[in-house]
């Protein structure tokens, strides 16, 4: 899952980003209001936490036009503006929910995972052979128990997962797993890919690499 935080307190903003990334989700942290709005008409984010005290533009300001773009895109407003009337304006513009600071952290991931719940429309578990993904918690398990992946081998198993028997270029699986790394190669993909592959076997779930199409994951027979 691919998020933005848009938060200009430095300190909170590294806590929260250290502790999203940790959890496993793919995080953008922006610290002004123009630049949330420049990334917001150009790029798709699964869900934004976006503060409302931002320099250049105010948080308001970027919720009313993300919203007049048409973009359903899920918002968690994260702000010190606790007030009633607050509340009820960020609501209004089409914020999906509004958490005051100071906050708890299994408070702000309970509320993360119903909104990715509401949005995605999707059956929470996937079984893939022996192979459960549940989409929610982005947990995995194998045949019961607990499979562990690094959060790079998360992305690529979610990716194809989502298009399960179908190919996905290798070009959309490496800007999947490699957002954000402007180092990274694309032959580093095919060394997670590796990886994945070995900790899925006996899974009954098999990435098959096609030649000029990419990567697909399946169950084998």
């Amino acid at each position: 899952m691919r998020l933005l935080l848009v938060e200009d307190h430095s300190e909170l903003a590294r806590w929260l980003l250290d502790w999203l990334t940790h959890s496993g989700y793919i995080v953008e942290h922006l610290n002004r209001g123009d630049q949330a709005d420049l990334a917001l008409a150009t790029n798709r984010y699964d869900l934004v936490i976006l503060d409302l005290s931002l320099p250049k533009l105010d948080g308001i300001e970027v919720l009313q036009r993300l919203r007049r773009r048409g973009d359903t895109t899920p918002v968690l407003v994260l702000t010190a503006r606790g007030t009633k009337d607050d509340r009820v304006l960020g609501l209004n513009l089409g914020a999906d929910d509004y958490l005051p600071k100071p906050f708890e952290l299994d408070e702000l991931e309970a509320r993360i995972k119903a909104l990715l719940r509401r949005a995605s429309g999707q059956t929470p578990q996937m079984k893939i052979g022996k192979l459960t993904l549940d989409t929610l918690t982005r947990e995995v398990s194998l045949a019961g128990r607990p499979l562990l992946l690094t959060p790079r081998e998360l992305a690529l198993l979610e990716v194809l997962a989502a298009r399960l028997g179908r190919p996905v270029a290798r070009e959309a699986v490496f800007n999947r797993v490699f957002e954000f790394d402007s180092e990274a190669r694309i032959e580093s993909i095919e060394i997670h890919v590796h990886r994945l592959r070995k900790k899925l076997e006996g899974s009954g779930a098999a990435i098959t690499t096609l030649r000029g199409l990419g990567y697909a994951l399946s169950v084998e027979p």
